[in-house]
C-alpha cells in the first residue's frame, strides 16, 4: 500500500508539472520562497537521498539500537508531517531552478521505477540497520520509505499554498 501511495503522489507531481507553463516553473511567490520548479528539484534530490538511506539500512545492522526522536515518532505514528510551514536546513536556500520542465518530468518518472527497487531491497533484506536523519534521529529502511511518502504529501500542501499566490 505504501508503494502505491508513493506512486500516486509521484503521478500527482508529474501532472502538476505537466500542467504548469514553462515560464511559471521558476516564479517565486516571494523572496526566499521556492518556485514550483525548485520544489520539484527538492523532491527529486531528497527522495534519492532517502533511497540511499534505505540502501544503507538494508545492507548492515549498523545503528540498529538507535532511536528516533519523539517528534519523528509522532509523525510516523500519524503518518503525516505537521500541517505547518516548516523551515528546512540552510542548504535549501541553494536549491536550483530546474534545467527544464521535461527534465523534471523525466526525473519524477524515473523515481517511480527507482522507488520499486528500494521497496524490493526492504522486502529481501535480513538487515535492520538505521541511519540518522539530521533532526529526527535514526530511521530504519521502512521508516525511510514511509518518510518518503509523507514528504511528497507535505510538499503537496506547500504547492496548494503556492498556487494561490502565483
Amino acid at each position: 500500500m505504501l508503494i502505491e501511495n508513493i506512486q500516486m503522489d509521484l503521478d500527482i507531481w508529474i501532472k502538476i508539472i505537466e500542467n504548469t507553463k514553462d515560464s511559471n516553473l521558476s516564479l517565486q511567490p516571494e523572496k526566499n520562497a521556492w518556485s514550483l520548479g525548485q520544489i520539484g528539484v527538492h523532491l527529486i534530490d531528497s527522495t534519492y537521498y532517502f533511497m540511499e538511506q534505505i540502501q544503507i539500512c538494508t545492507s548492515s545492522h549498523d545503528h540498529s539500537t538507535e532511536e528516533i526522536k519523539a517528534p519523528a515518532k509522532t509523525m510516523l505514528d500519524n503518518n503525516d508531517f505537521p500541517d505547518a510551514k516548516l523551515v528546512g536546513p540552510p542548504s535549501n536556500a541553494k536549491t536550483p531552478q530546474p534545467t527544464s520542465k521535461q527534465a523534471l518530468i523525466h526525473s519524477l518518472e524515473k523515481l517511480k521505477t527507482e522507488i520499486q527497487v528500494s521497496n524490493q531491497l526492504i522486502d529481501n533484506s535480513s538487515f535492520n540497520g538505521k541511519t540518522k536523519h539530521s533532526n529526527l534521529g535514526y530511521f530504519n529502511a521502512k521508516e525511510w520509505l514511509q518518510f518518503t511518502e509523507m514528504h511528497l504529501r507535505h510538499h503537496l500542501r506547500q504547492y496548494e499554498r503556492l498556487k494561490t499566490r502565483l
